[in-house]
């Protein structure tokens, strides 16, 4: 294919997942203006690779564990930085942007004390309705680790908001 191909193909990609991508990249993070310039970065690592990406059968589910990979990277960073710097224990709560209401604020405040893979999971699993081969394709990690990950994940989440709160979260939800 022609260079101009390759550039449309990938700009057609960049528009049609783009804003996946920032909402994966904020669910990980739980930070807003991180996540565009997450999802931005992964991009620019994807079009870097896109002649190999492009023939691959599934360039969105390399996508997504490139933003969880970068995620997961600005979260270790961020908790380095803390310790450092003793801010952790006095860090005040997020500001809502938006339409957000307390019980998503409080999902938001339990989703943020998961352990990274557990978060990834459930995130990937609930929030973006993947199935659980697209997820342990997008974490690159077998299909039995996200199935414990996520059920872990969701006890975790229930004791922390309570069972009835918990189950609200994924009404009628399929195994698939």
């Amino acid at each position: 294919m022609l260079l101009d191909d390759a550039s449309a193909e990938f700009h057609e990609f960049f528009e049609r997942h783009y804003a996946e991508l920032a909402r994966l990249a904020h669910l990980l993070t739980g930070e807003t203006d991180a996540a565009d310039d997450l999802a931005a970065d992964a991009l620019v690592a994807l079009w870097q690779q896109w002649d190999r990406l492009r023939q691959a059968d599934h360039p969105l589910a390399y996508a997504r564990g490139v933003v969880a990979n970068m995620a997961r990277g600005r979260i270790r960073s961020a908790v380095r930085e803390r310790r450092r710097i003793t801010l952790f224990w006095s860090r005040s709560p997020e500001k809502a942007d938006g339409p957000d209401t307390a019980a998503v604020l409080d999902v938001r405040a339990a989703l943020a004390r998961l352990p990274y893979r557990k978060r990834a999971c459930v995130v990937l699993r609930h929030a973006l309705d993947l199935s659980e081969k697209e997820t342990a394709a997008a974490l690159g990690i077998s299909v039995g680790t996200v199935k414990s990950q996520t059920s872990k994940g969701m006890a975790e989440l229930q004791r922390l908001l309570g069972a009835h709160a918990a189950e609200d979260l994924v009404p009628g939800r399929r195994n698939r």
